[in-house]
């Protein structure tokens, strides 16, 4: 399906066209035409998709449908989880409407840079917002932006806007909405706090979930290499220079982490930098940048970067620490293989994480060999699998987290006051 097939403006279609949008992804597909027609939607589709511009295209076109009022308050808000997705996602909508006689006014929030520049370009008005959602709240705090005119609503990323540090935040973004509005969720997975949220905000909303097969799924070689902890930086510079890697995100457990690794790779002549959330947002911004334009053949992140990114060929990303669950895990290896190129996602694992693989296997229905290079053999031997003891703690996915027992709390607030659909009114 052609992107001329969609009723767009002809401005908008020479923007997506001229971007490479050609073809239209199955979440497109379904989603714009669906969008258009002024449908609540759930869209679940894996990362790399075509998502962002299958909610921004049609929000264009409504914004180009209704002219703005004279006070311009807000009409379309986006929500996402980090400051480098609220960047990736406004910057699409610059793209997608620059032929525009008269571009909307869009204004990005998110934290990490100073407050006043951001309350500065509020006092115009903005059709668009995108922001995450404590520096929204910080804002709307300073009555420097109202929220009571939203008519289209998008949560990016849903899953990850339910996590502990989100939920309370969401809510208080959420109060402020007018009950009447077109609401959008997408999420790369499914979890039962989204489920929850969806039922809560969404009313008679179309479904879409692309399931994974030949045509859709990306091109990703997932490979495990057994290495005792110990060993696994000098393996990584090994791997790194046998096969002459550029572009590399390497997945870590934390920021100290990310620090360390990065610069011990840097002192064996690796160019490597690390990127996390201690860092400045100008920092963050560079690195992210810099890696884009082959600076760095190497960044070493947290699970910061496992979300929205879009790298163009970024060929290879490496667990150097195995995720959390197997939802982190899906994330992290969806930053490589996007738009139609082949990447491969490389997990290192030693005997303490051999059991936390295997279920990140069970959850993901796979088995991986595990590979042994050369020269980095194991010696330590994994434990067997023994039953959990009560109170104790466990591998993600066998014992509730706290984290997990905060999203549960979250979604069941959200479900017990499920928004009254006549107040919402017609569309």
């Amino acid at each position: 399906m052609s992107f001329s097939d969609f009723a767009l403006a002809p401005d908008l279609l020479r923007a997506a066209t001229g971007s490479g949008y050609l073809v239209a992804t199955p979440i497109q597909q379904a989603v714009i035409p669906a969008v258009l027609a002024a449908s609540d939607v759930l869209g679940i589709a894996q990362t790399g998709s075509g998502k962002t511009a299958a909610f921004v295209l049609p929000l264009l076109q409504h914004l180009l449908q209704s002219p703005p009022r004279g006070d311009r308050r807000v009409r379309a808000l986006v929500l996402v989880p980090t400051r480098e997705l609220a960047s990736q996602v406004a910057e699409s909508v610059r793209t997608l409407s620059r032929f525009l006689a008269a571009p909307p006014q869009l204004v990005a929030l998110f934290g990490g840079v100073s407050i006043n520049p951001q309350m500065m370009r509020l006092r115009g008005g903005a059709d668009i917002v995108v922001a995450t959602p404590g520096r929204l709240l910080d804002l709307a705090d300073k009555n420097a932006v109202a929220l009571d005119a939203v008519q289209w609503l998008v949560l990016d990323e849903a899953d990850r806007m339910l996590d502990a540090g989100f939920a309370e935040e969401l809510a208080r973004v959420l109060a402020l909405l007018p009950p009447r509005r077109q609401t959008l969720l997408f999420s790369a997975t499914m979890p039962a706090a989204v489920e929850s949220l969806a039922q809560a905000l969404l009313l008679e909303p179309l479904r879409v979930q692309i399931a994974d097969d030949a045509h859709n799924v990306p091109d990703i070689v997932q490979r495990c290499i057994a290495v005792d902890p110990a060993r696994r930086t000098q393996l990584l510079r090994q791997l790194i220079k046998d096969h002459a890697w550029k572009r590399v995100l390497v997945f870590v457990a934390t920021q100290h982490a990310a620090e360390t690794i990065a610069a011990k790779l840097y002192a064996h002549g690796v160019y490597a930098t690390p990127f996390h959330g201690g860092l400045s947002q100008g920092a963050r911004t560079q690195a992210l940048q810099e890696l884009r334009n082959g600076q760095w053949d190497v960044v070493v992140t947290t699970d910061l970067a496992a979300r929205g990114l879009d790298i163009a060929q970024l060929p290879v990303v490496v667990n150097y620490d195995l995720p959390r669950s197997a939802v982190d895990y899906v994330h992290r290896i969806g930053r490589t293989g996007r738009a139609g190129a082949s990447g491969l996602a490389l997990s290192f694992v030693s005997a303490d994480t051999e059991a936390h693989m295997r279920l990140i296997e069970k959850r993901q229905g796979m088995v991986l060999a595990r590979e042994v290079v050369a020269g980095f053999e194991p010696t330590q031997v994994a434990v067997p699998d023994r039953a959990p003891v009560p109170g104790t703690g466990g591998i993600k996915g066998k014992r509730p987290s706290k984290k997990d027992k905060l999203r549960a709390e979250a979604a069941r607030q959200a479900g017990s006051t499920p928004p009254d659909a006549d107040k919402r009114g017609p569309r």
